[in-house]
């Protein structure tokens, strides 16, 4: 029996263990295709977070899987492999299983360099599971799924064409998402972002469960985003703070990446010989180097002693901006060990802000999500036998009605207010989205830096003004929102009052 199986696995937390015990003791009030439903649910609920890398095509997704994962092994070339769902989960053993429409699995062999190959030579595959021995993957199950084209907001029926209904089974799991996307600001990636969300797991992604990547930033042209006084990389806190503002309150934020350098740094990709090939070029005259960094042509084709071959790999690895900030390092200090080039090029790459933003907003809250995603799914699974719904609804409610549930009702009122379900002035909005989204108290009032006292004032000042607000002028949607957000102010106002504000 599934219960039986999952005894001994590790829950993300409290709450992810108060929906799994609702399901074991629901299961038998219920259908049995609906007890199967919850059977899947526990199997989730035991399982490491789910995090779904989507994207556009080309937009380096499977780069920055692979630098997540601190292995080359996603092909990062358009092929077979790109257009199918793939699942890098935590293994005991390193294997591939290739998962066919009719549910059959096939045991594959990673190829010569360790990835998954670029063709299967297998028909009618469904998606990709790849177990992996990785210390992140326990954590984190990362889909890798297949590059989205350009949408608008009428492509979400074409959307939802992109993944067989075996191939979204894959991904209907996904409890948060990581979107990625390019330099171009557009203003109809809101819709994509929706579209996936429609097209896998139906479930609205919001700024606890999603993060967005600005990649490839290496691209930028300073000189045309203004403010920027000609540096690359803010030139692109520029623009990611642009993208910031289209798809918000979609996401949590939007952080500038360079996958190739991340991936090359974080996966052993970039070698002892690629530090000598370096510190040969660095040997040039100024203007030499200056000269081949103009272009990729120019680069490789340049004659000097450095090999083209070596130049090329160089390229494929690093891109120019990667070997010019590798040049200058070398510039500072000649001395520098492969080992240290491999963090200059590590920091240049941003990849640490995007790790410091996945563990925060979905490492730390991985309970919260989960838990909140299963009750998601416990609801919807409820069969049309209207008593069976109310006992299911019984049930959640009386798990809601615990204080220690408070956080699910937070979620669920700011995926309400991020989704645009229910509708507040645009101040009153963005004091939700503060207070639900963000771990720090401090934060979570808008007073990073200030006194105690002004945050105890301000927590309770603000616990009575949304309990009049819900009282007096909500409508009852509003109002529903109003109660929860009162009751997370008065909780943050106990636990300052208790000395618990770090």
């Amino acid at each position: 029996m599934l219960v039986t199986a999952l005894q001994g696995q590790q829950l993300a937390g409290p709450l992810c263990a108060a929906v799994a015990n609702l399901c074991v003791a629901l299961q038998p009030q219920v259908s049995q295709q609906t007890a199967r439903g919850f059977q899947e649910v526990l199997r989730r609920l035991h399982a490491p977070l789910q995090v779904a890398v989507a994207g556009r095509i080309k937009s380096g997704k499977s780069t920055l899987v692979n630098a997540l994962i601190g292995r080359r092994v996603a092909p990062t070339d358009v092929g077979e492999c790109t257009r199918l769902v793939t699942r890098y989960q935590y293994g005991t053993v390193d294997r591939i299983e290739v998962v066919l429409r009719d549910g059959r699995r096939q045991v594959l062999p990673f190829d010569a360099n360790g990835m998954i190959p670029a063709s299967l030579g297998v028909e009618g595959i469904s998606h990709i599971e790849a177990y992996l021995t990785n210390a992140v993957l326990r954590d984190f199950t990362v889909i890798d799924t297949p590059g989205l084209g350009s949408l608008d907001a009428a492509s979400v029926a074409r959307t939802e064409e992109l993944l067989d209904p075996v191939s979204r089974n894959a991904v209907a799991g996904a409890e948060a998402v990581l979107y990625v996307v390019t330099q171009g600001v557009r203003a109809d990636d809101h819709s994509t972002l929706a579209a996936f969300t429609a097209a896998t797991a139906s479930r609205e992604a919001g700024p606890v469960n999603a993060i967005a990547a600005l990649n490839k930033v290496d691209a930028v042209a300073p000189e045309t985003v203004e403010g920027s006084d000609g540096d690359v990389w803010r030139a692109a806190e520029i623009l990611a703070g642009k993208q910031a503002a289209l798809l918000k309150p979609r996401v949590a934020d939007v952080l500038p990446v360079i996958s190739l350098l991340a991936e090359s740094a974080e996966t052993g990709e970039f070698t002892s010989a690629d530090a000598e090939a370096l510190r040969q070029l660095a040997a040039l005259d100024a203007d030499t180097r200056t000269m081949m960094l103009m272009s990729g042509d120019l680069f490789t084709s340049w004659d000097c002693d450095v090999a083209a071959g070596v130049r090329s790999r160089l390229l494929e690895k690093l891109d120019l901006y990667g070997i010019g900030r590798a040049l200058e390092a070398l510039d500072a200090e000649p001395a520098l060990t492969a080992g240290a080039l491999r963090r200059v090029l590590f920091d240049a790459s941003g990849f640490a802000a995007v790790r410091g933003r996945l563990d925060a907003v979905f490492r730390a809250r991985a309970d919260g999500i989960k838990a909140a995603a299963a009750l998601a799914s416990v609801t919807s699974l409820a069969s049309g036998d209207p008593g069976e719904r109310q006992r299911v609804h019984d049930a959640i409610e009386v798990l809601l009605a615990r204080p220690e549930a408070h956080q699910l009702r937070l979620l669920e009122a700011l995926t309400l207010v991020s989704s645009g379900a229910v509708t507040l002035a645009p101040d009153l909005t963005e004091e939700v989205l503060r207070v639900g989204s963000t771990p720090d108290v401090a934060g979570q009032l808008g007073l990073t830096g200030r006194p105690l006292p002004e945050l105890v004032a301000h927590a309770l000042e603000r616990a009575g003004w949304w309990r009049s607000f819900a009282s007096f002028g909500a409508t009852p949607a509003q109002a529903r929102v109003a109660h929860v957000v009162h009751r997370a102010y008065f909780l943050i106002w106990q636990q300052l009052r208790a000395g618990g504000h770090r």
